[in-house]
């Protein structure tokens, strides 16, 4: 696979500011896609082609459902509007131990006929707990997303090679997904260091999350 291709891809955001009432860490991850916003719209909401990319997903995948991803996140949908002059969006609740956090998905078709994919993770800063913060900073959630645009690509056909749902975790741990890793790290690091971060703290936050999803910690 491409892994550097799709690195270089994609573009990370990290800000501090005021969502729904209280302080959040806001991170964004954006990525263009050759297909058309219809088929990126149906990919990141219908069921059978999410598996095929991210993971197994039930419940109600419509305004005022639930959804439930398998062993990991579930939530309430709370907005779903479809592609309309060149644009579409959906929001949801990202539900999981115990914690909400909030997802927003844009499109938007670019030249050429393609679309650019940019998601929003909202996190009110009192409900991330300081130790992780500090250690991990915006990587700890920041890789997976990486890992999920990755695959999305992968499904779209934007890099090439193919990499299975079921063999992801195997993959993480390979040589060839170890360097991934890393790299989506140091992309948060240095968004970290864009939004004022201390860039020796960013640099240890970005050991720790890659300690932490490849097992050398």
């Amino acid at each position: 696979m491409d892994i550097q291709k799709q690195l270089d891809s994609v573009e990370r955001e990290l800000r501090t500011e005021e969502f729904a009432g209280a302080p959040a860490y806001i991170q964004s991850i954006s990525q263009a896609y050759s297909s058309p916003i219809e088929d990126v719209w149906d990919a990141v909401t219908t069921a059978d082609r999410i598996e095929r990319w991210f993971l197994p997903v039930s419940g109600e995948l419509r305004q005022g459902g639930r959804y439930q991803f398998e062993g990991n996140a579930g939530g309430r949908i709370l907005a779903c509007d479809p592609p309309a002059d060149g644009r579409a969006e959906y929001r949801v609740t990202w539900e999981y131990g115990g914690g909400v956090t909030w997802l927003t998905v844009r499109l938007a078709a670019v030249e050429a006929g393609g679309t650019r994919l940019r998601l929003e993770h909202a996190a009110h800063t009192a409900d991330v707990p300081t130790e992780m913060w500090d250690v991990f900073g915006p990587g700890a959630t920041g890789v997976g997303w990486d890992q999920g645009l990755f695959g999305l690509a992968l499904h779209l056909g934007a890099v090439d090679g193919r990499l299975d749902p079921s063999e992801a975790q195997a993959w993480q741990l390979s040589e060839e997904g170890k360097a991934f890793t890393r790299g989506a790290a140091e992309g948060w690091a240095r968004a970290h260091v864009a939004s004022g971060a201390d860039p020796a703290v960013a640099a240890q936050a970005a050991d720790a999350t890659y300690g932490f999803y490849t097992g050398e910690q």
